[in-house]
């Protein structure tokens, strides 16, 4: 992991008196790593003195970047000394545990957290600075290793025909998106070096994220209520989902919730539209739209884009490369799961097991006040449509579905569509691993049988 030297910051260190709180000032703390020896003893004295477990998510954080081992021990000591612990070096150990005991924050922990990560990239200061508002716990904000828009997003990128496309193969996994006669796949080969697209589909902005940690794709029209959002990569991360930021205001937003959850924009009502995208194969998927567009290889950028490549070691385990407050073992970590949340139940999600659906072609549920009914084909792709009511009993895997009546409906991307042109539209879900949506909505509901 990268380290660097810690700022100096200011050269004596205040008194908690000085500042009428029981707090040590958040020089002391800086002090401890790098100021002389007796600023470092007078800092660890005074931690000590008026320890409170808040320190601990400072200490750890600082733990990560420190270059040396004595200030490393330094800062051990003082953790297992306030807290009782007797963790170590164990970052992931250190951070279940602040994370369990809840133990609140030092009141410039936001402060700390701005000029911190300003040493690794300036731009980082904007996302924490001035005590921004927040829906989300601040200690759980972890750098993700690359500075904003290191990971860059693909902008408006080049489209090319499917018989063009030889680099694809028929078993090579694509997210794809039809919307109102555009028709495209964006292969995971691409995404998953790029995190990001921005484009134009069906004449609108769209916005698809791609976690690669979480496994998620999710597909979002970039304006709300008329206000367009110009999204990017912010470097960080919430329970190992990728957060993103806006260019206007710098604030942080949920890749899952598609809101904002730290900044300026906290509050003030703005939740992006997910539309619907399906995980599937470029064979399937080129068989179901033989005039689809899909992701040239050209992309402005110098990659592998095997099949595969990126991130082949963290796909092959069970092993998370940044920990999160709860696991549930229901469960493997990242088995997949399809995930649902729609905007009549705000407070409630829903988690299907995959397998369970590759074992039930036809699935009916309901979230909320709506029923749907989940239609998954050989390849495994599932899609999502309301059900108002009807009862599907089978479908061919391909265009054709019957409901319990007899009667035959049309399976569309935009919808399922009756014999005398009644239509029951397609809705939003995407495909996730268990850890992810499980860490992000623990009081979701699993169907795993």
């Amino acid at each position: 992991m990268r380290a660097f030297i810690l700022p100096l910051i200011g050269t004596a260190l205040l008194a908690p008196s000085s500042r009428l709180v029981a707090q040590p000032p958040i020089e002391a703390f800086w002090l401890l790593v790098s100021g002389d020896s007796l600023q470092m003893a007078a800092s660890d004295q005074l931690i000590a003195e008026y320890w409170d477990d808040s320190h601990a998510s400072i200490l750890v954080e600082l733990m990560r970047y420190v270059p040396d081992e004595q200030s490393r021990r330094r800062i051990i000591s003082a953790l297992e000394r306030g807290t009782g612990q007797r963790l170590g070096r164990d970052l992931e150990g250190w951070w279940e545990w602040i994370w369990r005991t809840d133990p609140g924050t030092h009141p410039e922990y936001a402060a700390f957290k701005a000029v911190l990560y300003a040493t690794l990239d300036p731009s980082f200061e904007d996302y924490f600075d001035d005590n921004p508002a927040a829906n989300i716990r601040l200690d759980e904000i972890r750098w993700g290793g690359v500075g904003r828009d290191g990971i860059p997003p693909l902008d408006h990128p080049k489209m090319i025909a499917a018989a063009e496309a030889a680099y694809l193969e028929d078993d090579n996994v694509v997210f794809g998106i039809a919307l109102d006669g555009d028709v495209r796949a964006y292969p995971k080969r691409i995404l998953a070096w790029h995190e990001m697209f921005k484009d134009s589909i069906a004449g609108e902005h769209h916005t698809g994220v791609y976690c690669t940690l979480c496994g998620t794709m999710i597909l979002y029209r970039s304006a709300h209520e008329g206000v367009h959002h110009e999204l990017g990569t912010s470097g960080f991360l919430y329970r190992s989902n990728k957060l993103m930021y806006d260019h206007a205001t710098r604030s942080l937003w949920s890749t899952f919730a598609g809101e904002p959850a730290v900044g300026p924009l906290v509050g003030q009502g703005f939740r992006l539209e997910p539309r619907h995208v399906v995980t599937t194969t470029w064979g399937e998927w080129r068989r179901r739209h033989p005039g689809t567009r899909v992701l040239s290889l050209d992309t402005g950028h110098e990659r592998d884009y095997g099949e595969g490549v990126a991130y082949r070691q963290y796909f092959a385990t069970d092993r998370l490369m940044f920990g999160v407050p709860r696991l549930d073992p229901r469960l493997r970590n990242k088995d997949e799961v399809l995930a649902l949340r729609f905007p009549d139940a705000p407070g409630r999600q829903l988690a299907i097991w995959v397998v369970f659906l590759s074992r039930n072609r036809v699935y009916h549920d309901r979230l909320g006040d709506t029923e749907f009914v989940i239609l998954t084909d050989q390849s495994g792709a599932s899609r999502v449509y309301e059900s108002a009511g009807r009862r599907f009993t089978g479908w061919d895997n391909d265009t054709t579905a019957w409901d319990d009546s007899g009667a035959r409906w049309a399976v569309t991307e935009g919808g399922l569509v009756g014999q005398a042109g009644e239509r029951l539209e397609r809705l939003p879900a995407h495909r996730a691993f268990w850890f992810g949506w499980y860490a992000q909505y623990p009081e979701t509901r699993l169907v795993r049988r």
